[in-house]
């Protein structure tokens, strides 16, 4: 029996995928049909697939052509595919005419052609675009813009900076259609807000896009007050708007898998968690300066306190903050959090410096993340038994800022209902810790 085998992603199947499939059956007897992962795409950097894997799946089924359907989730795959299966022929299509040719040491290489005039990156520029409006261009800005081409439908229409020459210099250099020179231009010519303006101004910001009709994604931090945010997430709620806050981390595919393997019990029952999120800043920036709201709590706490919330939830008893003063600024942090039957710690500073790794304590064992933590890409899970210590590496694509762009564009034209990677009683929380410090509720000076 020949056995042929081929691969792809198969999103928004369309008469092009059947006739390759058809042609690759065609060449043997039994024809296996490798369908690449959600995660093995977002390795690859490829973020315009509609379809999820297991639409992607049921399509290929669909057709009765597959004898076999395998699922391809990492580089390399392929050839232990081939050995695997005692493979005779590869197929794929000729638009990858000569890449494959390694394959060839193993089974027979076929390129096959493709039906003209027809293809799913086609079919995605058909589909409905978002015109996203930039409110702010510091260098947040400056990474989003080349960060959204990678993300299909998402488009950067117009941009908002109150400083005319900032904004000219931002529009020309990314070459973006509309230099809004006040909020109302800018929303004429948007479907969404991007907020990447001083934190300070993210609450009027954000209220203003959303009574204007605009879906939100508004950088960390969000806002300094629960009262606020829930404000402003009603208001979204009301007009069926999405409010997305860009807490970059949580979108790294790394932390999403961290977060499914801690809560299928590898290291047992949580009882610790404590990370630390530290920068030697200018003194001269407005990022220490108190009359915007700067400080450590102010630039940095929102990053550890998504894990904490996510691996302990957000109902804690009481929560203690220690601080190193200057010019009524904190230069740096650390709060403690107690909980039921857990406690939780992070260290915060713009003045001082410590290693930036997490670690999460269990009765079963422990997981480390290295330095950056926050910048998830690999992390170990480690026990008593240092045997039995396992190594997990997920990579995300360049500045990693485009998973968050997409699940936002996502969200905006998915039908019904969305899953929001961080929840909002995550991001209310987040901004009650954020007062509560304002406050002074439980701060000690150092």
């Amino acid at each position: 029996m020949k056995k042929v085998i081929t691969y792809g992603t198969y999103d928004l199947f369309h008469q092009g995928h059947y006739n390759l499939l058809k042609r690759a059956k065609e060449l043997g007897d039994y024809l296996i049909v490798g369908v690449t992962t959600d995660n093995f795409d977002l390795e690859r950097g490829k973020m315009n697939t509609c379809n999820n894997m297991m639409e992607r799946i049921e399509a290929v089924k669909a057709t009765g052509l597959a004898d076999q359907i395998v699922i391809e989730e990492y580089r390399g795959q392929k050839i232990e595919d081939i050995q695997k299966y005692g493979v005779d022929i590869f197929a794929i299509g000729s638009d990858w005419e000569g890449y494959f040719d390694y394959l060839s040491e193993f089974c027979q290489v076929v390129y096959l052609p493709r039906t003209q005039g027809i293809s799913s990156t086609q079919l995605r520029k058909e589909r409905t675009v978002v015109n996203i409006g930039m409110i702010g261009t510091g260098s947040i800005a400056s990474r989003f813009v080349p960060e959204s081409k990678n993300v299909n439908r998402a488009v950067i229409s117009a941009v908002y900076n109150p400083n005319i020459d900032e904004n000219i210099l931002f529009c020309h250099k990314f070459q973006i259609p509309v230099m809004a020179h006040n909020l109302e231009e800018l929303y004429a010519n948007c479907d969404a807000v991007y907020i990447a303006s001083p934190h300070y101004t993210h609450y009027e910001y954000t209220k203003s896009a959303l009574i204007a009709g605009k879906h939100v994604l508004c950088e960390t931090p969000f806002v300094f007050s629960r009262t606020q945010a829930e404000e402003l997430y009603t208001i979204a709620e009301k007009r069926g708007l999405h409010l997305q806050v860009a807490l970059k981390t949580a979108y790294c595919p790394a932390f999403g898998h961290l977060f499914s393997l801690l809560k299928s019990g590898v290291i047992g029952e949580i009882v610790e968690v404590n990370a630390s999120v530290t920068t030697l800043t200018d003194e001269n920036s407005e990022k220490l300066n108190s009359k915007f709201l700067g400080g450590s709590i102010s630039e940095n706490a929102c990053f550890p306190l998504l894990p904490i919330f996510k691996f302990l939830g957000t109902d804690f008893r009481d929560i203690h903050f220690y601080s190193k003063m200057k010019n009524d600024v904190d230069m740096f942090t650390k709060a403690v959090f107690r909980y039921d039957h857990a406690v939780a710690s992070f260290q915060v500073g713009l003045g001082v410096k410590t290693e930036g790794s997490m670690t999460i304590a269990g009765t079963k064992g422990y997981v480390y993340v290295p330095a950056p933590w926050w910048k998830t890409d690999y992390f170990e899970v480690r026990y008593e038994d240092q045997n039995k210590n396992k190594k997990y590496f997920y990579p995300y694509v360049d500045e990693g800022l485009r998973y968050e762009i997409k699940d936002f564009i996502a969200a905006i034209l998915t039908e019904g209902y969305y899953f929001n990677k961080v929840s909002k009683e995550e991001n209310l929380m987040m901004a009650q810790v954020q007062e509560m410090y304002i406050n002074n509720q439980n701060v000690y000076k150092l």
